[in-house]
């Protein structure tokens, strides 16, 4: 032992000693990757309460959706109701019965329901029942980092204040986006009446900025009664956002296979990356 450290050793109290030690080792850099915070979600597609079977097999679907993985928050795509059925004399029965379903299934889990055509007549008893029909709002568990928006067009058009939200987009969140109608992408396989002109989807996509288009995370569509997802490239100028369509959560089955069901989602936030996915669930 040197001469040096036998003076320093006997010199030093314990405690600076231990501070002049671990001055004089090399320090050791540990950044371990921070683990990616997962939110579940689901996305619940044209339950139409009030037509044929459809609020049983809504009941019934309902818990499985909740009971499955840990759900944070529900979408609900529109053709909630049967509403316009009867020029919208039982409409307030249909609205107080899915209503009631959600409610009591859900319990503390938020959910948003966008508008569909068979509520199209009947929109101020959606509003009473099922709030705005368009709007923005922090998508929970993300400390506003995402936003989820719902459109409104319901009547195969996007309304203006539809329009003007999308404008009004800005480069600082991330979007999830939910509305009734499918758009017009490319290779899409839904049958041509229940799918949005190519003039309304080019409508939408210019609305949203430029600088924007990236943060596009997903679109959710609903009204085609079919299960359809595209990954990639949905439109010119967006090459990340994910595109879905489901509707067959009530008495109308999807095509070609008749079956009912929802979507699995899976926002997934990793560092400053931000992605989403779904998988269709079938249900019996």
């Amino acid at each position: 032992m040197s001469k040096g450290w036998f003076k320093i050793n006997r010199q030093v109290k314990p405690t600076r000693r231990r501070s002049l030690l671990s001055r004089l080792q090399p320090k050791r850099s540990f950044n371990p990757k921070a683990t990616p915070k997962i939110i579940e979600f689901a996305v619940v597609g044209d339950s139409h309460v009030g037509y044929g079977n459809s609020s049983s097999i809504f009941s019934k679907l309902l818990p499985k959706v909740v009971s499955s993985g840990n759900k944070k928050f529900i979408i609900f795509g529109g053709d909630n109701t049967q509403a316009g059925a009867n020029h919208g004399n039982n409409a307030d029965a249909y609205y107080t019965d899915f209503k009631n379903t959600v409610t009591s299934t859900l319990g503390s889990i938020p959910y948003k329901a966008s508008i569909g055509n068979w509520e199209a007549s009947t929109q101020s008893l959606f509003t009473t029942y099922l709030g705005a029909v368009a709007g923005k709002l922090n998508f929970p568990g993300t400390q506003a980092k995402v936003k989820y928006v719902w459109l409104d067009c319901a009547l195969g058009k996007f309304t203006p204040a539809s329009l003007s939200l999308l404008r009004n987009l800005d480069d600082q969140h991330y979007y999830i986006i939910d509305f009734h109608w499918p758009l017009k992408v490319s290779g899409i396989t839904v049958d041509p009446s229940h799918v949005l002109s190519a003039a309304e989807t080019s409508k939408f996509f210019a609305a949203i900025p430029t600088k924007v288009r990236d943060n596009v995370l997903a679109i959710f569509t609903h009204h085609g009664h079919k299960f359809y997802r595209k990954l990639n490239n949905i439109y010119p100028g967006y090459t990340k956002t994910k595109f879905f369509v489901c509707g067959c959560s009530g008495d109308y089955k999807c095509k070609p296979n008749g079956e009912r069901g929802y979507y699995n989602g899976t926002l997934t936030i990793n560092g400053a990356t931000f992605s989403v996915d779904a998988f269709k669930v079938s249900v019996t």
